[in-house]
């Protein structure tokens, strides 16, 4: 715990990995002085999806307002922060580089430490936020567009890997079936909406176990399963009750997501559970979470849904605690788009 004489320790974080320009001032690991967010969905929209050239183009344009907006509204200079944390992978190449250079940069100029954090670190850091009294070690769960692992959380950003996706990722699988169903881009949130008005039992869709791994996930099956049977009624000329597809393919995802996390708690005798990643904002998994973890008597946690998604002060949070164990980057750090959890 920190002794309330210590002087207040502040990291400007920058997060650019994907199609949000972020930066965001943290105080001390918890308090959010400041969290700006400039998404380019309504851009990427009219593609179907992120476009890597553009997503560079406009963090390029973006980040220096979004890290000067963010220093006015925590009412701190560049002079007052004690480092300079960064999103440095996994992530888009060309997304990362802009946020990681601008760090750099700044760094270099205000003579500050620089900070390089891991994405999917960050994620479950987000869960500190608004749970002070969370504290590890616990099991994560972290669900979005491009991952979904199960972690045991040991330390602060010391993670031993129970289980992963075999291939696509749950958001993913989302943003597929989304785009199949005709919702467009981004599918989550269009999925999880359409879902209130079906019924979640009206298609028996698969729900895939790995066979040698237990804690693994896998959802290109699910994915095919669901474009298999609306070719089947296109080419059958069968009526498709889109809201049906969308919320029995949304509650096999749910049941696969809970089952495997309540089954590793179980197992490993864990009994505080934390959801994070963009994924992790959908109603009905929350929902479903919280209902299965209470019947273990296992603690719930997760973040507010603009922390699930990507954000800076989930970068700052993982970036403070990356600080007080003396992490600390050269300016010879660079964008790592595959970089594994557990990397530096």
């Amino acid at each position: 715990m920190r002794n309330s004489m210590e002087k207040d320790i502040l990291i400007l974080a920058i997060e650019s990995s994907c199609d949000e320009t972020a930066a965001a001032v943290i105080k001390n690991g918890r308090t959010v002085l400041s969290n700006v967010i400039s998404s380019q969905i309504d851009l990427h929209t009219l593609y179907g999806g992120v476009v890597p050239e553009i997503a560079s183009r406009k963090h390029i344009e973006k980040i220096n307002q979004v890290i000067e907006e963010a220093l006015k509204q925590a009412e701190t200079a560049l002079e007052d922060v004690d480092a300079i944390a960064v999103t440095y992978g996994p992530g888009l190449v060309g997304a990362l580089l802009v946020g990681v250079a601008e760090a750099k940069a700044l760094a270099y100029a205000a003579k500050k430490p620089l900070i390089g954090v891991h994405h999917i670190e960050g994620h479950v850091s987000a869960n500190y936020i608004e749970n002070k009294e969370l504290e590890p070690p616990f099991l994560c769960e972290i669900i979005s567009g491009g991952h979904t692992h199960l972690v045991i959380v040991k330390d602060y950003g010391e993670f031993e890997i129970l289980g992963r996706t075999r291939d696509d990722a749950a958001g993913e699988a989302f943003d597929k079936v989304a785009r199949a169903i005709g919702l467009g881009y981004p599918g989550g949130p269009k999925i999880d909406r359409l879902s209130k008005e079906g019924n979640s039992q009206a298609i028996p869709f698969p729900r895939a176990k790995v066979a040698d791994a237990a804690y693994d996930f896998s959802f290109s099956g699910l994915k095919s399963a669901v474009l298999n049977y609306l070719n089947k009624c296109r080419m059958t000329g069968e009526e498709i009750c889109e809201a049906d597809v969308a919320a029995s393919f949304q509650q096999s995802v749910v049941d696969v997501l809970v089952d495997t996390a309540i089954r590793a708690a179980r197992d490993k005798g864990i009994k505080k559970l934390a959801i994070a990643g963009g994924v992790a904002s959908n109603q009905t998994l929350r929902n479903a979470m919280a209902a299965a973890c209470e019947k273990e008597g296992i603690a719930f946690y997760h973040p507010s849904p603009i922390f699930c998604t990507d954000n800076a002060a989930m970068i700052g949070v993982a970036g403070y605690y990356e600080y007080l164990k003396g992490t600390r980057s050269g300016l010879d750090l660079n964008a790592v788009p595959n970089l594994k959890l557990g990397e530096r």
